[in-house]
């Protein structure tokens, strides 16, 4: 079934984000899931080039292709092709999942083939909004909400977790051709691209992480600000995944950004005392902890 394919590529990926769609009830947990497939599937077309040798006009191909197969989602009697695309029409069509946010995340994806480089956080800022703000915007429309606010919520804590990914994939990313971390601030702590493609640990390297780790808790602390508690049981979900990763960039900190070794994780078991935690808070009207741990 269409639906188990949607569920087994997202456990299979063991995100943060499936302990998230724990907490909510079937239907609209198969709708993230459609969404959570949509966004690995696209993504992954951008890691065809490189070692796995896909050109460049092919990857934009196949992003054309999915482009076609979203306005298929919202065109009455059209059929898409994509396994992953049909489950996403149905997705669609139960809640307002907004057509412009699926394809700014193809947009982002496509700005991943250009390889290019970041002046500015300023500059860096609309990718991340495509690649995980764009997410938000999505997943918002399927928990629900009565407070329009619950949208700069979502893009603000989309910004933090993109430039949480940011840090702990620095090294990879670099090997890979894509340096996210902004030029201004790689001149400002006297790190290269190289450096960051050798992967080496210095000190200037941690006091360039530990500005990039001072840059996304602001978002965090943007998100914590607009979020709007009249949707609280709702959004638990988003919540989940915001306190996740928090306590992922504080795993991160804890290690002086040694993300070279190893890619860091949140503990299993920690992933699921926060779920909890955060459903409880929800659930029974008690304040949310200001750490993730």
């Amino acid at each position: 079934m269409i639906t188990d394919l949607t569920a087994r590529l997202t456990r299979k990926s063991r995100s943060n984000f499936y302990y998230a769609f724990l907490t909510l009830p079937r239907p609209r947990r198969e709708a993230l899931y459609a969404v959570y497939a949509f966004c690995r599937t696209v993504d992954d077309i951008a890691d065809l080039g490189g070692e796995r040798g896909a050109a460049p006009s092919a990857q934009r191909r196949e992003l054309q292709r999915w482009r076609e197969d979203v306005a298929r989602c919202y065109e009455p009697g059209a059929v898409p092709d994509h396994p992953i695309a049909l489950r996403l029409q149905t997705a669609v069509r139960a809640y307002t999942i907004p057509r412009a946010a699926l394809e700014a995340i193809i947009d982002g994806v496509e700005m991943d083939l250009d390889r290019v480089a970041y002046e500015t956080a300023a500059d860096l800022y609309p990718y991340c909004y495509r690649v995980a703000s764009a997410v938000g915007l999505c997943c918002i429309e399927i928990f629900g909400y009565t407070d329009p606010g619950a949208r700069q919520y979502a893009i603000n804590l989309g910004t933090a977790l993109q430039l949480t990914n940011i840090i702990r994939d620095v090294g990879l990313d670099a090997r890979d051709g894509r340096v996210y971390v902004p030029r201004q601030d790689l001149r400002a702590f006297g790190v290269t691209p190289e450096d960051l493609r050798a992967g080496r640990y210095t000190d200037a390297f941690v006091g360039l992480m530990t500005h990039q780790a001072e840059r996304a808790r602001r978002f965090y602390g943007l998100a914590r600000e607009s979020f709007p508690r009249a949707d609280a049981r709702s959004l638990v979900p988003a919540e989940i995944m915001g306190r996740i990763y928090l306590a992922l960039l504080e795993e991160i900190e804890a290690r002086r950004f040694r993300v070279f070794d190893e890619r860091i994780v949140v503990p299993t078991a920690r992933k699921v005392a926060i779920a909890l935690r955060c459903w409880v808070a929800a659930r029974f009207g008690r304040p949310a902890q200001a750490r993730a741990a």
